[in-house]
């Protein structure tokens, strides 16, 4: 039996930078992955590909929308969808390949097959040909990430009635797409279609768009949307999905309690996502999930059983990537008896979307349930220079400061490239920084970043400079 100072269990973002700083930190590591690739969702079928087919898809929009006030002439055009899979296929091969160069390049035991418990410092490994390998770690960290979720009468048949997963690999343009769940998955799948031509109808089964997103940016992203042609019907309450053989029939309750029917080619189940941990033997060790199928862990990502951890997807908070891999660095850092940091508060969200939505820290609603006392400043994204001669100008930037001591609660961004601007934010936050702080910063001209500096004017005693 091979033994190690740590096994992770699940190479996806947490997992697999879990992986390369345990080996940074002089630990022998095994990586256990069920999957013949190594990235696990993020890589495979997640972030890479879907950020992949936006990108395909926003440069077809944009020659068929914009190139002509430019300058730009084209005929016959036409979006190849098979090339933007294949496409989207390359970047994810190169990508996780790029991951197993990593873990040849740390010295870091990958093994194959579906990791499942023996005992609380044993796993075994079942690889796809039946065989079976047992690995000893003195340390073991559950990394096993997540998977779509549904509700009764909206299963996926895989076919019709689709998950991100299938909606990554369609074979043909839909006609018309229906999009269960107004959140980051659907809107950022359901953009990739409406832009190649498909009308996109998303059912929410909240008043709001976002709702877990600053109201402010949830009420302007639905006019933005709106404008680009989604379709949205609030308030709706999904009942069943039946696959008709060409065409799917989606039958909900609106806010009156009529009932409703929606027809289109497939039907997209975009209500989020819930912890994956089938076949890993929790059992086997004494520990058990929560309501949501999470393993429980302390503030040190410790399980009941101290010795062994749980990261990303599989524990409470935000599923996102990010927030993995800074529990993984975290993890290791602990095992290693160092003392890391890690600031919920100030890990970004971020929607791909065009403009992207990116937000960190308090929104406004928070603020007012914990009854704190706050002000606002805000610029609209199309009184920028550089929007106007890029053509972007959708969107606005939203800083809100604590009323007495000025200091940066929560930035809420929709822009052109807001998943890269709001590091600004995150930075300034990190350090305390007060709105004026931003505002006394030089920033570029023309940039988009010039937002961030007039809205943190206005919120500075009302004074931006270009409104």
């Amino acid at each position: 039996m091979s033994a190690y100072d740590v096994i992770i269990i699940g190479s996806g973002p947490g997992g697999y930078v879990a992986a390369l700083r345990c080996a940074q930190l002089g630990m022998k590591t095994a990586l256990i992955e069920k999957y013949d690739t190594l990235g696990g969702t993020c890589l495979n079928v997640g972030c890479i590909p879907s950020k992949a087919l936006l990108d395909s898809s926003e440069h077809f929009h944009n020659a068929a929308h914009t190139f002509t006030q430019h300058g730009i002439e084209l005929t016959n055009l036409k979006a190849n969808i098979t090339q933007m899979i294949q496409r989207k296929n390359d970047v994810v091969s190169q990508t996780c390949a790029g991951v197993k160069f990593l873990m040849d390049k740390n010295k870091i035991e990958v093994h194959y097959g579906l990791g499942s418990f023996i005992d609380k410092n044993t796993v075994s490994v079942k690889a796809s040909d039946g065989t079976s390998t047992s690995l000893s770690g003195k340390n073991i960290i559950i990394a096993t990430g997540s998977k779509p979720n549904f509700f009764p009468g909206m299963e996926p048949d895989k076919k019709r009635i689709i998950t991100s997963t299938e909606a990554l690999n369609l074979k043909e343009i839909p006609k018309k797409m229906l999009v269960i769940g107004g959140g980051v998955i659907g809107l950022e799948l359901g953009s990739v279609y409406k832009r190649l031509g498909t009308e996109v109808e998303v059912i929410e089964n909240s008043a709001t768009l976002l709702p877990s997103m600053d109201g402010t940016i949830g009420k302007e992203f639905l006019k933005i949307l709106k404008k680009d042609g989604f379709k949205f019907q609030m308030e709706h309450r999904v009942q069943k999905v039946v696959n008709k053989g060409k065409s799917v029939v989606m039958t909900a309750l609106n806010k009156k309690g009529e009932e409703v029917t929606f027809e289109a080619d497939y039907c997209l189940v975009a209500v989020g996502r819930k912890a994956f941990t089938t076949g890993l033997g929790l059992e086997n060790i004494g520990l058990t999930t929560n309501n949501r199928g999470q393993v429980e862990v302390n503030d040190h990502l410790q399980t009941s059983v101290p010795h062994i951890y749980a990261i990303g997807d599989v524990v409470r908070g935000l599923m996102l990537a990010h927030k993995a891999e800074e529990e993984g660095v975290f993890v290791a850092e602990v095992i290693a008896g160092q003392k890391p940091h890690l600031n919920y508060n100030l890990i970004p969200g971020v929607i791909y979307t065009w403009p992207e939505v990116a937000a960190v820290g308090k929104t406004e609603e928070e603020l007012i349930a914990a009854q704190i006392e706050y002000k606002v400043g805000s610029f609209p994204i199309k009184a920028l220079g550089r929007a106007r001669a890029s053509m972007d100008t959708a969107g606005i930037i939203k800083i809100i400061a604590d009323k007495n001591t000025d200091e940066v609660l929560g930035v809420h961004m929709i822009a052109p490239r807001a998943a890269d601007l709001i590091m600004e934010a995150v930075v300034a936050m990190e350090y305390r920084a007060s709105a004026e702080d931003i505002a006394r910063i030089c920033h570029p001209h023309p940039t988009y970043s010039e937002a961030i500096k007039e809205a943190a004017l206005a919120a500075t005693e009302n004074r931006a400079l270009h409104i």
